[in-house]
């Protein structure tokens, strides 16, 4: 069964665009034990995200991406040149994890935060609790059909 997930990403460091343009991508960098142990031990392959674009004016849902591979080792936690290194990171105990996602299709029109906060039907959805900072987040499966709605998919 098909589980949906939110992946948070900054349109400068990598925008939905990049990702169509690449085909799929590792997702990297993610610092955080529960986001971590969601791509380790929850994200499977065909299950679905809504690529989200964070710390920009709006913040906005950009496009819908499928997991491509599951869970596995991030190389950038070892790597002593990348703006994600970790010095506790070994091959023996990787520490973070990440997975591949590929492109499935661009929202028509993108779904802003601000719309998704005046929308009675996604009262409750993780991302718009107070507070809600997690880079990698589930959806359920009703919020995440009121988001393909609102972009223009169905």
């Amino acid at each position: 069964m098909v589980a949906y997930w939110l992946m948070k990403s900054e349109p400068h460091v990598y925008p939905w665009e990049q990702l169509v343009e690449d085909g799929e991508t590792h997702w990297d960098g993610v610092r955080n034990y529960q986001a971590r142990n969601i791509m380790r031990d929850d994200m499977k392959i065909g299950d679905l995200v809504l690529f989200y674009h964070s710390n920009t004016k709006p913040p906005h849902v950009a496009g819908i991406a499928r997991v491509c591979r599951e869970g596995y080792a991030d190389f950038t936690a070892q790597d002593p040149e990348s703006n994600y290194f970790d010095a506790k990171a070994t091959p023996e105990n990787p520490r973070w994890m990440m997975v591949d996602i590929e492109p499935v299709e661009a929202m028509v029109e993108i779904v802003t935060l601000p719309d998704m906060r005046e929308n009675p039907r996604l009262e409750g959805m993780p991302l718009l609790a107070k507070g809600s900072r997690l880079s990698v987040q589930p959806v359920p499966a009703e919020y995440f059909d009121e988001v393909r709605k609102m972009g223009g998919l169905e």
